[in-house]
């Protein structure tokens, strides 16, 4: 018996319009087997949490650079938990201080990842802590 691929959503929220980190990561993730849903930019939390519920993903990972961070990653957490779907994990990654990942951490957020992490630590992580969904 075939086991199930990660499906995994990748998005850029709000007005920020770097996008060259998420790409990498979200290409990496492919590279790796997982299946990849890259939103493309500017998106609302609203419309990120349609995508993940319409894909049936098993995680997300949310690339924020705005400083919107301590808005975006309750909004998303919120409205997954209000389409039954609190199940997939979020997490993240873009510049974030670190006096605020405790709290992030604290609402739900599995692990943010800042400026110089590599590619193969998300992959790790990933795999470590992202299991299919029962579907």
């Amino acid at each position: 018996m075939a086991t199930a691929r990660v499906r995994l959503l990748i998005g850029k929220v709000g007005l920020d319009g770097h996008d060259r980190g998420a790409k990498i990561i979200a290409r990496a993730l492919r590279d790796a087997g997982f299946e990849v849903i890259y939103t493309g930019l500017h998106q609302t939390p609203e419309a990120v949490v349609a995508t993940a519920v319409q894909e049936d993903v098993d995680g997300i990972g949310l690339s924020l650079l705005s400083g919107a961070h301590n808005t975006i990653f309750p909004k998303i957490l919120r409205l997954l938990a209000e389409r039954g779907a609190a199940d997939i994990v979020v997490f993240g990654g873009g510049i974030i201080p670190d006096e605020d990942i405790p709290t992030l951490q604290q609402t739900g957020v599995k692990v943010l990842f800042t400026p110089g992490t590599t590619t193969f630590q998300v992959i790790d992580w990933v795999k470590a802590n992202v299991p299919p969904r029962k579907r």
